[in-house]
């Protein structure tokens, strides 16, 4: 399915769906009901096995997460309503999907398909920053990305500033920043040689306003790339979430489905995440019509997800949806360090291992939490993609991956709560020329040795 589920039939429920107060929907609706099938489907979190091979553990996950899904819906925060549909939709949606796309344009068009568990078809990789940058390092970190020859898509840092003006939601700075955003990325991509590239963009658009600004084929985010359709946290929509809902499909652009659901919130602990990362990905196909779901899991106090108590969740929900549909879902790695140090290497090869066995395609990665700005680099996540593409050319099973996550969990994991905050990107590229310093290439050259004797077979 490459069109929206019955868009307006959805969309009609935001008037007719039952209605609830706000203040009731998380405590009184969607926590008491995850905590019911957390019970019902026995699903119990194991910290000795960050990456599970129990198949019956996946499938009990995928029907808990079902089971939220069809039970509390989406909740519309302006209408009050929740906007549910019925197992035969859910059947009927699931059906539809197609498993497979082409993405981007002309000799830059990539496949993009579906990936089972211990998959040997490397992941879709698609590159991000996640941060917010100054705005005379836009355009060079755009270069910098787009010149990593594993990457398939790009999602640009977003801009916080236009002209020398902070940029306001819905107003007329933000629309600027957006054509700034996407004329910096468009440019970007011509110069280094793929002006076709798949893009997910733009990250600056916090209203709908600026997205909808911004869809021109011409200069634009175009119908080849894709954009985004957040969650508020947990299950929670609004009409500012909705119109890009429409607008996405009328303008006949790839939607996706953002997540994060937050592991010591509403969402409980590690089993809630699990099962809570099902049920979005159900939500973004049949509320968003999303060919793809990008997901964040994180940690409420550390804001990361590359221990543990967040790799489980991810593995487990990983197999549930690989093992159970053809939906399309990226990992998008969320790293306690920053860059140019040993720890962001290891945090970053261990989630994109997890997340690549367990039939997930990659995000990589927010570094220091996505908490600061600048702090990103495309040298972190270039190690994490030649570690999916590694761990997948060489058939890894999950038992090898779970030994090796276990040996990089404890090179870091008691790190998590001081983690380094690394550099900024100007102190690890040369922002000229936008390549990294000697120090940051032969710290990422000497952690992939690292890896590749401990097993890691990398192809070059």
């Amino acid at each position: 399915m490459s069109t929206p589920y019955r868009l307006w039939e959805i969309i009609q429920r935001s008037n007719t769906g039952p209605h609830c107060d706000e203040d009731d929907f998380l405590p009184k609706i969607f926590t008491p009901k995850l905590q019911e099938v957390i019970k019902k489907y026995d699903i119990r979190y194991d910290s000795e096995i960050p990456l599970p091979t129990d198949d019956d553990l996946a499938d009990r996950v995928w029907q808990a997460g079902w089971e939220l899904f069809r039970e509390v819906g989406l909740y519309n925060t302006d209408t009050h309503r929740m906007i549910k549909v019925s197992d035969d939709e859910i059947k009927e949606a699931l059906y539809m999907i197609k498993g497979a796309y082409w993405v981007g344009a002309g000799k830059d068009a990539v496949l993009w398909i579906h990936r089972r568990v211990e998959d040997p078809e490397p992941p879709f990789c698609i590159f991000s920053p996640d941060i917010t940058c100054d705005e005379n390092l836009h355009h060079s970190m755009c270069l910098a990305y787009l010149k990593e020859p594993l990457l398939d898509g790009f999602c640009a840092p977003i801009l916080e500033d236009t002209m020398g003006q902070k940029i306001s939601s819905g107003s007329p700075t933000e629309i600027n920043g957006c054509t700034q955003h996407i004329y910096n990325l468009r440019l970007a991509a011509k110069q280094v040689g793929r002006p076709g590239v798949f893009l997910v963009a733009v990250g600056t658009a916090e209203h709908d306003t600026g997205q909808i600004a911004v869809s021109d084929n011409e200069w634009g985010v175009r119908t080849t790339d894709s954009r985004l359709v957040g969650t508020l946290s947990e299950f929670k929509t609004a009409d500012t979430l909705l119109n890009r809902v429409v607008h996405y499909a009328q303008y006949g652009c790839y939607t996706g489905n953002l997540t994060g659901p937050i592991y010591g919130g509403w969402c409980l602990g590690s089993e809630g995440v699990a099962v809570t990362l099902v049920a979005y990905s159900l939500s973004g196909l049949c509320i968003h019509g999303a060919i793809y779901n990008q997901h964040f899991p994180f940690h409420l106090h550390w804001g990361s997800n590359t221990t543990r108590e967040l790799l489980w969740p991810i593995s487990v929900a990983g197999q549930a949806m690989a093992r159970n549909s053809k939906l399309l879902n990226t990992s998008n790695g969320f790293s306690n360090a920053g860059p140019m140090t040993e720890m962001v290497f290891y945090e970053t090869a261990c989630h994109a291992l997890v997340s690549t066995v367990c039939g997930w395609h990659l995000w990589e990665m927010a570094s220091a939490r996505n908490k600061y700005r600048n702090r990103a680099t495309p040298m972190e996540a270039r190690l994490g993609m030649e570690v999916g593409h590694a761990v997948a050319r060489q058939a890894m099973t999950r038992e090898q991956a779970n030994e090796l996550a276990l040996r990089l969990l404890s090179k870091y994991e008691d790190k998590a709560a001081d983690a380094p905050k690394g550099k900024e990107y100007q102190e690890c590229y040369d922002a000229a020329t936008a390549l990294p310093i000697p120090e940051h290439f032969d710290m990422y050259r000497r952690v992939k040795d690292e890896l590749a004797d401990m097993g890691v077979d990398f192809p070059f």
